[in-house]
């Protein structure tokens, strides 16, 4: 009887060692500089200790010596990539091999699995193609209107706020701007987020925003070891927001009148959506409503989340630059007296060059997503020394790439210049990539940047911004450790000082 115990035991023991001692010598066989390796985890024992952000930093300047880096995601190849070259030949020259991504969530939860973001080809070519129309640059400067009226909001808010000694944190303060922005050009709801932080979208981002050892776990699944997730059952979203989402988006869909009624698509990402199932019913084919919500949320999500946590990141920054604030400031003096008393618009916006530059110079401080994943289709030579195999996940280190001196000299430093003009001859190609490049690049980046140059300009020609006591320096945030965007682990304030 004890034998039928232990001997099993013994079997599953020597395959497991077998198994780690194969995944040891691997990278060294092939003469790839690789990281120790955990029986379990593989290289990703980091999780929930520290941002994997931070780690690919790490990693990079460890080895930085070397275009790439082996590493084994639990049981999983993977490869980082350190190279600007080689990321270009990954994310765009050979784009066809890598269209597909390790993240994904499983078949127990659809609205996390069926998304721009983490579903894989066809149905990524399919969905990526009708959504594109939803961000062209006519559609942008017809939302005019609303940015004026929401960073209105925004200045009222603040000094509201202000009157009533209230010090808000920044992030919140513009995750209330940024969901109202995407509630209602996306979605055509009126949101009063900015003004009071509350509404029914905004209930939901806030939820997004909570990062419990559970969820950590969900997401660190669902990037790194998909397999659990329908194991664990593990959900991309609070499963409570997801219920609550599809009644709101049942509510929209009747307000626009239905699936029955035809549309063209272009007005916002809902009418997007709905004519997606309207297209795929007149070709006798079936597009489940779960593809539609799944979109919904991604947007909403990934609208409000890049662009809140940029502007936090650019705020705070400038709240102890203020040489590169007053920089700023005349800039924008300069331009609204251009204008002759018109408001700014999203295309007087992106021709101010230090604006412009000042944004750039935060999101290569702080990517909101530190590395791009890919996963190779079948065997790929990444140069004349190593070809991996199919399905090895490759990822481009972008945390790496912004960090290393090599490209930006003195990479802690806030240094706005390094993005003018005159210096983007200095810019190495595909060494910086805050919205990843290639044919998965972020479809939102046009919306965001506006999201952000509208908010910043206003702030900044309406305060000057102060650091406050007790808070950390810029370079001494923590980082979220459980989620895995980096985002800051700590509330950030400042002092918005009304200009005369």
């Amino acid at each position: 009887m004890y034998y039928i115990f232990v001997l099993p035991l013994c079997i599953i023991s020597l395959w497991l060692y077998l198994k780690w001692l194969s995944m040891k010598n691997y990278w060294k066989k092939l003469g790839v500089p690789h990281e120790p390796i955990h029986p379990l985890f593989g290289s990703m024992s980091f999780l929930q200790k520290k941002n994997p952000g931070t780690w690919m930093m790490e990693l990079y300047q460890k080895y930085k010596s070397s275009p790439y880096v082996g590493i084994w995601i639990f049981w999983r190849r993977g490869l980082v990539i350190n190279d600007p070259d080689l990321s270009r030949k990954i994310l765009v020259k050979d784009a066809d091999i890598f269209r597909n991504r390790l993240l994904a969530s499983g078949k127990s939860d659809p609205m996390g699995a069926l998304n721009l973001f983490t579903v894989d080809d066809p149905l990524w070519t399919s969905l990526r193609r009708r959504l594109t129309s939803v961000f062209t640059g006519s559609k942008l400067r017809g939302w005019q209107e609303l940015y004026q009226s929401k960073v209105e909001d925004l200045i009222y808010r603040i000094n509201s706020d202000n009157e009533k000694g209230i010090i808000n944190e920044l992030r919140p303060l513009f995750a209330d701007y940024a969901t109202d922005i995407i509630g209602e050009s996306s979605f055509g709801i009126q949101c009063q987020s900015t003004r009071n932080s509350t509404g029914p979208l905004r209930l939901m981002t806030k939820e997004f925003e909570k990062y419990s050892q559970w969820r950590g776990m969900a997401w660190s699944s669902i990037f790194f070891l998909p397999e659990m997730v329908d194991i664990l059952r593990f959900s991309f979203w609070p499963k409570n927001t997801v219920s609550y989402f599809r009644k709101v988006f049942k509510v929209m869909v009747e307000e626009r009148g239905g699936f029955e009624k035809d549309i063209d698509g272009k007005r916002d990402l809902l009418d997007a959506l709905l004519k997606l199932k309207i297209d795929a019913k007149k070709e006798n084919q079936d597009m489940d409503l779960d593809i539609l919500i799944s979109n919904a949320m991604i947007f909403l999500q990934g609208g409000y989340d890049t662009s809140s946590t940029a502007l936090t990141y650019t705020v705070y920054e400038l709240a102890y630059h203020p040489k590169y604030q007053k920089i700023l400031y005349d800039e924008l003096v300069e331009a609204e007296k251009a204008l002759n008393g018109k408001p700014f618009d999203a295309e007087s916006l992106a021709k101010l060059p230090y604006l412009d530059a000042v944004i750039k110079e935060s999101l290569r401080k702080y990517p909101i997503m530190g590395w791009l994943d890919r996963k190779a289709l079948r065997d790929y030579q990444v140069d004349e020394n190593l070809t991996i195999p199919a399905n090895t996940v490759v990822y481009v280190n972008a945390m790496g790439l912004h960090y290393d001196p090599k490209y930006f000299p003195n990479p802690e430093e806030f240094r706005p210049d390094r993005f003018l003009p005159e210096n983007a001859n200095n810019i190495v190609p595909y060494s910086y990539l805050p919205f990843g490049e290639g044919p998965r690049m972020c479809i939102g980046k046009r919306i965001g940047m506006n999201t952000v140059r509208y908010a910043l300009a206003a702030v900044v020609l309406n305060f000057e911004i102060l650091p406050l006591d007790k808070f950390p320096l810029p370079n001494d945030i923590p980082i979220e450790k459980k989620g895995l965007f980096y985002h800051p682990a700590v509330p950030l304030s400042v002092e918005f000082k009304r200009r005369k």
